[in-house]
């Protein structure tokens, strides 16, 4: 062996041991949370509830940084171009990863090679909900009247390319109705505007159920395959229009290069705080959120099943972010 070979040999021996010591000490300082949306949303209230069990567990501060912007790649370029080393993390939508990629003429970053999966957090269904003004209560009376509205209603998002949109346009596509698309930087000021009554309807996640049940939104539907535990009288847009269904999860992830000891340690630690009772409660009480506890390889294969789904939808409706 040369000695230009022995040296860069050496190099890397120390360079592992150094990994493996800083490994073995994680987390010696205060972790960040980088989350893709303002607060309030469902991604919001995960981070804070789990990040206050997390730092307890980890011994250390976690702390919660909102860093909203075109539909998540602000803080996921943020967190990929961070160093390595499990201390910024990025709580985020499925659609971050499954729906961006299609809907972005330039991503600043390649999702799918630049984060690594630490692991699942919660899943959800969204609702469909209208601002109280408009003269429809039941699902089936909004599909009529959105058919006749002249002009079209409108409706919000958190933004283009949101799942929020997604869903809507999937319906329109469904019910053969016509609604107007205005975006907003989040889930949170989408909600805010239609409890104003600045748009007539959203798909929001049960994180509304406060509005819901103050009145201020009226709700008619849910996404999902199954009726809402939440909101157990309100049908399935599935049982009106058989083959829609549209969940959401949120998951936490990593800047690619992370060592596997640092996501081995917050994979155990984010496993019993999804177990934990008052994490449970604390979640279902945020809006019907439910713990989605996966191995690493189902999160993985999870992630490119729903990067596949979606990328035949955006070709089928044609939406752009761009």
């Amino acid at each position: 062996m040369t000695i230009a070979r022995l040296a860069a040999a050496a190099l890397a021996g120390v360079l592992f041991a150094i990994a493996a010591t800083a490994s073995a000490q994680y987390p010696a300082r205060t972790v960040r949370i980088v989350v893709t949306i303002p607060p309030g949303g469902a991604p919001d209230l995960t981070a804070r509830i789990v990040g206050e069990k997390l730092s307890t567990a980890l011994g250390q501060p976690v702390v919660i940084e909102n860093r909203p912007g075109a539909n998540g790649n602000t803080a996921a370029e943020q967190v990929a171009k961070s160093a390595p080393d499990g201390y910024t993390l990025l709580l985020a939508a499925d659609s971050l990863l499954a729906i961006n990629p299609h809907v972005y003429s330039r991503m600043p970053i390649d999702v799918l090679r630049d984060l690594v999966p630490v692991a699942a957090l919660v899943s959800n269904m969204f609702v469909l909900s209208v601002n109280p003004a408009l003269p429809v209560t039941t699902f089936q009376e909004f599909i009529d009247y959105a058919r006749k509205a002249n002009p079209p209603l409108t409706y919000a998002s958190g933004g283009n390319g949101s799942q929020h949109q997604f869903m809507m346009e999937a319906l329109k596509q469904r019910a053969g109705v016509n609604l107007v698309h205005v975006p907003y930087k989040g889930g949170a000021p989408a909600t805010t505007a239609t409890v104003a009554g600045e748009v007539a309807a959203m798909f929001a996640g049960t994180s509304t159920g406060g509005q819901i049940r103050a009145g201020k939104l009226r709700a008619l539907a849910v996404t999902g395959a199954h009726r809402s535990d939440l909101f157990p009288e309100l049908p399935t847009i599935g049982e009106l229009y058989p083959g829609y269904e549209m969940t959401i999860w949120l998951g936490l992830f990593a800047p690619a290069g992370t060592p596997e000891a640092v996501l081995g340690r917050l994979r155990e630690e984010i496993a019993k705080t999804l177990a934990s009772p008052d994490v449970k409660e604390r979640l279902a009480r945020a809006g019907g959120l439910q713990p989605f506890v996966t191995s690493p390889a189902e999160f993985a294969a999870l992630i490119r099943r729903d990067y596949d789904k979606y990328g035949k939808l955006v070709r089928e409706i044609g939406v752009r972010a761009d």
